[in-house]
């Protein structure tokens, strides 16, 4: 699924994930209020509260109840390892197939950054 056909939601999930992975948001802070995201992000709170409810459920936020939302103990990890697993199986594929299709080498890519 690209980024365009993506729903907001998961859109939004994935801005968060990566502010996680980024180390802007570390285990134990604290979470932008839905309202707050929802503003910065122009999207609609009751869309946030739903990125925001599968990070709970899939234990990467914490929620204290009348005080807000927390990254959970592990979630970086967690987060890492379940994003290494979507690039290998659904990104590097295709990725690969192009490389070997326009004969590019790993040593051609690292020559590229350099």
């Amino acid at each position: 699924m690209t980024n365009a056909t993506k729903p907001v939601y998961l859109k939004l999930r994935d801005i968060i994930a990566e502010s996680i992975l980024d180390g802007e948001y570390r285990e134990g802070d604290m979470l932008p209020s839905v309202r707050v995201f929802a503003a910065e992000q122009g999207a609609n709170p009751l869309t946030v509260a739903k990125a925001y409810q599968g990070f709970q459920e899939d234990g990467l936020v914490t929620v204290k109840r009348g005080v807000g939302m927390f990254v959970a103990p592990g979630a970086k990890n967690r987060l890492r390892v379940a994003q290494r697993e979507d690039f290998l199986k659904n990104v590097w594929p295709p990725v690969h197939r192009q490389m070997e299709r326009l004969d590019i080498s790993l040593d051609d890519l690292v020559k590229s950054e350099a």
